[in-house]
């Protein structure tokens, strides 16, 4: 028989998928895209990058805080001990990086549909917004690794 904290666990494990999964491709979509260097191919996923992360990854972020908390509590588990309050620092570490991403890729999404419609290469803007989107990536998406070994191990951590 089912029980209703089996179905949280599960939408537990699989927000964090979707987040590690969605966060990986939209990173692999856009830097493929990047590298192309043409505008209108860059304007066109970026787009598509857009949807999904506000669709997949917005809501696996909303997700995951709510059933980490009605997981912790079932299990007596105290949000601010050990690994549970590690891995609440670095969700709020990794938000402070996926906001302003998300507001840097519809940016050069726009940038490059812009120079794609005047017929030019991408903009220094473009480039510089490309700079910080990929360096926002990287020690978020770590972080997000560090998540998942912290849910599956459950280290003993003294605080």
């Amino acid at each position: 028989m089912i029980v209703w904290i089996d179905i949280v666990r599960l939408l537990h494990v699989l927000g964090a998928c979707v987040l590690i999964g969605t966060g990986a491709g939209i990173a692999f979509f856009m830097v493929m895209a990047h590298r192309t260097k043409n505008p209108a191919s860059i304007a066109h996923t970026a787009g598509i990058v857009v949807i999904a992360d506000m669709l997949f990854t917005a809501t696996a972020a909303i997700a995951q805080p709510i059933t980490g908390v009605i997981l912790a509590r079932d299990l007596g588990w105290p949000l601010w001990d050990g690994w549970i309050a590690v891995s609440l620092a670095l969700y709020v570490f990794v938000g402070l990086f996926w906001l302003p991403v998300v507001s840097i890729q519809a940016k050069m999404r726009d940038e490059a549909a812009a120079s794609a419609q005047v017929g030019i290469p991408l903009t220094r803007r473009y480039m510089r917004l490309y700079r910080i989107w990929f360096a926002c990536g990287i020690p978020a998406f770590l972080a997000i690794v560090v998540l998942l070994w912290l849910m599956l191990v459950r280290p003993v951590i003294m605080l």
